[in-house]
């Protein structure tokens, strides 16, 4: 059935806004060209009000479709303002794949001012802006603002706020500053007239959050934080900018820290608050507060979604709950999205789950997803904490071989790590060595600890002087050298390596361990006693250590590659943070209470086999997350089996 029906003498429209709500509910661009059709036929088109309002649709709704929009635009006769304004912004402003299109928008802008038929106006420079801003064009965006400022422009709150995005964009952050503060300095001596302008008061808040953000972009957290702080009114964009900031330049407990601060103001927190502090989360393993975020989004009704899913997911498998991350996944409706099956496979991996995970691929293959190349890299990372050397070959070449995945330095890295822990040094080796793209230090470092693992020295030496001359100022390679020669007793040869770092400047990550007790995150590094109760940790960790030797526990000095007596070398163990954070969480919590800790490093030999002990003497199970992987201890036995 046609929309538009040919109109008698007498039902014949004397205007052609009669049409203009049909146009608005036109369901696709099949309909939109029966009314199009129509105009053409009834003369109507050559009515630049019907011609604007027609584009509109085919511009900026829902239904846009800009091939058939600029073919459109460039039949019209005279376009008048708003359809220039409209044809830019499509193109400036479309999210499409299509880089072109903020091109296109200044070529239509350069077109618009030739012509000269038509003034830009206020709302034709926000758009222009934007696509500078999208492409880097900053000479282009200069040569604009003179424009703006000719036409009188420049404090309007909408190109003001757009002028200062373009430079903050394009990594010009002191012309932005300079902007902004004249802005704000203007709307400040105007206040007693503009306070009841609503509207004029959130540009302001707009242009205080794109500083923010501007500095974000450039690394500068601490000016992003200066700015935030004296900021007079703060949007939920405002605390989203600042917190999504500390999170992506790795400043989780400030990121935290913010999202704490927001939840005592008068700004709720949004979809976008909740991803932006989960990965921070994530990171600190605070799950107390990572079940709270995912209650409140329960209970005030934000849309559990692939992405905010998939982030809840990764929150409570980092936080050691990898039954709830379970749990959540089954409850996604929609799982048509990979990033989803990644994050459940990727946490199942991490917990030592590999034939779970495995499970798990093979429902996403039978749901017609098609795997990314992060779901191989859970995979194949279940595969090597598990040992399933045949598997992870078989994921490996399915992937290349069938998917037609290009193998990252990701994929590689998992399967050097698979084959070294496995024993298989010299294939480890060949894999690294005949790559064909440049192995990165994780990939060496895999090959280097699978060396210490399993004896080799003389491959271990010869790794570790790789990664030295490659990456000169990393501490792993020096400390793992230093390792295998205090390991065979070659003093002489850690002496060499210490004074090699001394010489470059090279500093040792210290060990470091994270315990949630009741919301607080609490913080220790080796032979930490700056704790508020201190004294009760140190008795505990005496108690600990008088127990577990009761129950057969004999210290693995070897661990302690320092030249010093045995006895020494014996409280050197006690005092590693991860044993630090246990003696606190069993001081600070009920008997039987989970304890879960975050470190930073690897456990050693030492501590695993002492928290094996713990768990069976104490009657807790405790889940330690290190730099690798989970290991879940419970009545004296580790679910990696003492693999890992």
């Amino acid at each position: 059935m046609n929309l538009i029906c040919e109109p008698t003498t007498a039902t014949r429209p004397t205007h052609p806004s009669s049409l203009f709500p049909q146009i608005a509910r036109c369901k696709s661009i099949k309909q939109l060209k029966q009314i199009h059709a129509h105009f053409i036929k009834t003369g109507l088109i050559g009515d630049p009000l019907a011609a604007a309002e027609i584009l509109k649709f085919l511009s900026v709704s829902d239904r846009r479709d800009l091939k058939y929009a600029r073919k459109f635009f460039t039949q019209m006769n005279n376009p008048n303002c708003f359809s220039w304004n409209t044809i830019i912004r499509a193109f400036a402003e479309t999210d499409d794949d299509d880089y072109k299109n903020p091109l296109e928008a200044l070529g239509f802008f350069g077109q618009m001012c030739s012509e000269g038929l038509v003034e830009p106006n206020r709302f034709t420079f926000p758009s222009v802006l934007k696509a500078c801003a999208k492409m880097g064009r900053i000479q282009e965006g200069k040569e604009i603002h003179g424009f703006v400022v000719k036409l009188g422009l420049d404090n309007d709150e909408f190109v003001a706020s757009n002028l200062v995005r373009m430079y903050a964009m394009c990594g010009v952050m002191e012309d932005a500053y300079l902007l902004f503060s004249n802005y704000v300095s203007h709307f400040d001596n105007n206040s007693t007239k503009l306070v009841r302008n609503k509207r004029m008061q959130e540009g302001v808040v707009v242009l205080w959050n794109v500083m923010i953000d501007g500095f974000v972009r450039l690394g500068d957290i601490g000016a992003s934080r200066k700015l935030f702080n004296k900021m007079p009114q703060r949007s939920v964009v405002s605390w989203n900018v600042m917190i999504s900031g500390y999170a992506q330049n790795g400043f989780f407990k400030e990121a935290m820290d913010v999202f704490h601060d927001m939840q005592m103001g008068d700004v709720s927190p949004n979809y976008i608050t909740l991803v932006s502090v989960l990965p921070a989360i994530s990171r600190l393993g605070a799950l107390e507060l990572g079940k709270w975020v995912h209650l409140y989004a329960e209970k005030n009704e934000i849309e559990i979604d692939d992405v905010l899913g998939s982030a809840v997911i990764d929150m409570y498998a980092k936080c050691g709950s990898v039954e709830k991350a379970i749990q959540v996944f089954e409850k996604i409706e929609n799982k048509k999205n990979a990033i989803t099956w990644s994050a459940i496979i990727g946490g199942l991996a991490m917990h030592g789950r590999a034939n779970d995970a495995l499970d798990y691929y093979r429902k996403m293959q039978q749901a017609g997803v098609t795997p990314t190349d992060v779901v191989y890299i859970g995979l194949l990372s279940a595969c090597s904490h598990a040992g399933l050397i045949e598997e992870g070959r078989s994921l490996f070449n399915h992937m290349v071989k069938v998917v037609g995945i290009e193998p990252r330095v990701e994929h590689y890295g998992c399967m050097v790590d698979l084959l070294g822990r496995a024993g298989l040094l010299e294939e480890a080796e060949q894999l690294v060595l005949n790559m064909p793209i440049r192995p990165d230090d994780v990939i060496w470092k895999a090959l280097l600890g699978a060396c210490k693992m399993h004896g080799n020295v003389k491959m271990g030496e010869r790794v570790a002087r790789t990664l030295m001359k490659l990456f000169p100022h990393d501490s792993g390679s020096y400390v793992a050298l230093s390792n295998i020669f205090a390991s065979r007793g070659n003093w002489v040869g850690v002496v060499e390596v210490r004074l090699k770092m001394k010489e470059m400047d090279v500093r040792k990550d210290p060990g470091c361990s994270w315990i949630e007790i009741d919301g607080v995150i609490h913080e220790f590094l080796v032979e930490d006693e700056s704790h508020p109760r201190a004294k009760e940790i140190r008795s505990m960790l005496e108690e600990i250590s008088n127990r577990i030797r009761s129950a057969g526990y004999r210290p693995n000095i070897t661990q302690v590659l320092l030249n010093m007596d045995e006895e020494k070398k014996e409280s050197a163990l006690h005092y590693h943070s991860e044993r630090i954070a246990i003696a606190f969480g069993l001081i600070s919590t009920r008997p039987q209470t989970p304890l879960r800790i975050v470190k930073n490093l690897r456990v050693c030999e030492d501590c695993h086999s002492s928290i094996k002990l713990i768990s069976e003497i104490y009657k807790r199970k405790i889940i330690v997350r290190d730099r690798k992987r989970f290991h879940h201890f419970e009545k004296g036995v580790c679910s990696c089996m003492d693999y890992w």
